[in-house]
């Protein structure tokens, strides 16, 4: 461990970019889903109607738990704990990921052990920061939730359980660093371990099967029952589980060289006939990963039309949500189901927004890593070389959000509606295209002229353009969306007036412009 101490200083002032966000956001959800349970359930016989509500449907039972009481601790926490625990968790695979496998993958790693560093050193320092993060934001939304007037011994089990979560994978995400031979697998590693675990935890809840809660990393989380009975020996549970993969990690470590991870690699082929320029390139770094984003979507989408039929129903109700929905979108009463269906399709058009912008990050990635100006280095320009990647980044959206009208509006037509359906999604989805281009072509401008800064600047153009937008804040009845965020323009594919192409053009000469911006600043500046 010889150094620890100075990687540690040095992976924390790395961290203080990042983990004030990550912890910002916990605190904000805790304390949000306080206000909402305040705001829409003041009395106990909302609350008490609420639970009923929640132990009729499974769909319910699985966001949260099954074990809900009628107080507004226990009704908060239920609401945020799932959201919490995945941040917790998601940070610290970021974190422990940035500080290890991508090191090595930079070659930086390679120059610090030149330098009097214990083998084990980096990992450790990569493990203080992710574990730092986690406590940080369990210790805040504890102090929070005390300060909101919650229980303090249920408010500090919950902040230790969420804590915990980040304990637990930051565990797994060291693990993965010395499996995967690069810094992508091993997230991929590590974010997949992620979704298993939530997938059991909320099958456990929805259909009552404890064991597959107490099998999920994430439902041992849950256990801990904060402001109920809490389960303190649960955190030992947790703990112990995150020191044993932490223990893995290390004895994988010496078993592996430098740079070089367990799992076999698959051989490239020898000669690739097919990359014939920067368009065929870029489709070929880009094809794995839009697979996966399809796969992801077409999944969400199904499980959303599923949905429908129990929606119509609840939907029926007088519900303080629904009106929130309802008002916001400009539909009436009669209108619910259709609200709820262009609600769901903006709900995929944001998320879908993710995609352009982690591929705008891609291309700070490949200029970074010095293989962009290895191509530039034959006959491909630097414009050639962002238009390629932008142009395959541009229609993979589009196929994205395709893909998303498709399977939600096929299901949802099978189950609640008719063929005519079909079509309405699809055009819906589509109608989101010039939107969702124009989140990237604000991440390209900011990429062009601030490159050391895109990172920051296209999470931070993703992240308000959902929190402003049309979904997060009417849902909890905070806000009812901002005309600053390019999705407000869409229009409604479910209203009753007809589709208006004014927006979308604008949208689309907004969108040029920005891109025009952003290649143009690409093209005068340094690069690399």
């Amino acid at each position: 461990m010889t150094g620890l101490a100075g990687l540690a200083r040095l992976a924390a002032r790395r961290e203080r970019a990042v983990a004030p966000w990550w912890v910002l956001l916990i605190v904000a959800l805790g304390l949000a889903m306080v206000g909402y349970i305040n705001r829409n359930m003041g009395t106990y016989e909302l609350k008490l109607a609420y639970l009923g509500i929640i132990r009729d449907n499974a769909f319910l039972q699985g966001l949260g738990g099954r074990e809900v009481e009628p107080r507004l601790e226990v009704l908060a926490t239920w609401r945020s704990g799932g959201f919490l625990y995945v941040a917790s968790a998601f940070a610290a695979v970021l974190a422990v990921v940035r500080h290890t496998r991508a090191e090595e993958d930079a070659g930086r790693a390679e120059l610090v052990r030149s330098a009097v560093v214990g083998r084990h050193a980096q990992l450790a320092a990569a493990v203080l920061a992710a574990a730092g993060t986690g406590v940080a934001g369990g210790l805040a939304v504890a102090l929070a939730l005390i300060g909101a007037g919650l229980e303090p011994g249920g408010s500090l089990a919950y902040g230790a359980a969420v804590a915990a979560a980040g304990w637990v994978f930051t565990g797994v995400a060291a693990v993965a660093a010395q499996l995967a031979r690069h810094a992508r697998t091993a997230t991929a590693i590590g974010l997949s371990v992620l979704g298993v675990s939530y997938v059991m935890r909320y099958a456990g809840d929805a259909t009552g099967q404890g064991w597959l809660v107490a099998l999920s990393p994430l439902g041992w989380s849950e256990l801990v029952r904060p402001y109920q009975d809490e389960r303190w020996w649960m955190l030992g549970v947790l703990v112990a589980a995150g020191a044993a993969l932490l223990g893995l990690a290390r004895r994988l470590l010496a078993r592996r060289d430098l740079g070089a991870g367990l799992l076999p690699e698959r051989l490239g082929r020898a000669r690739a006939p097919e990359l014939r320029g920067p368009v065929s390139l870029a489709w070929r770094l880009h094809r794995g990963l839009l697979v996966k984003w399809a796969a992801g979507v077409a999944s969400f989408a199904a499980a959303a039309a599923a949905l429908s039929p129990l929606a119509r129903d609840l939907l029926a109700r007088p519900s303080v949500v629904a009106d929130n929905i309802r008002n916001t979108l400009g539909v009436p009463p009669e209108g619910t189901l259709a609200a709820y269906s262009w609600y769901l399709v903006l709900i995929l058009a944001y998320a879908v927004a993710l995609y352009p912008v982690l591929m705008v990050l891609r291309l700070r990635a490949e200029e970074t890593s010095g293989r962009a100006e290895a191509v530039q280095a034959t006959t491909v320009t630097r414009l050639r070389w962002a238009a390629g990647h932008l142009l395959v980044t541009g229609l993979g959206t589009a196929a994205l959000l395709a893909v998303a009208g498709l399977v939600f509006g096929a299901l949802y037509a099978a189950l609640v509606g008719g063929l005519a359906d079909v079509p309405r999604f699809l055009g819906g989805a589509l109608a989101a295209v010039p939107a969702v281009w124009c989140v990237g072509a604000v991440c390209v401008l900011g990429y062009g002229l601030l490159p050391r800064a895109s990172a920051a600047l296209s999470w931070a153009v993703w992240v308000l353009t959902a929190a402003l937008g049309q979904v997060a804040g009417p849902l909890y009845g905070l806000w009812g969306g901002s005309p600053l965020e390019p999705l407000h323009y869409v229009p409604n594919a479910f209203g009753p007036a007809p589709l208006a192409a004014g927006p979308l053009l604008a949208l689309l000469a907004v969108t040029a412009a920005l891109l025009g911006g952003g290649l143009l600043a690409l093209r005068r500046r340094d690069f690399g």
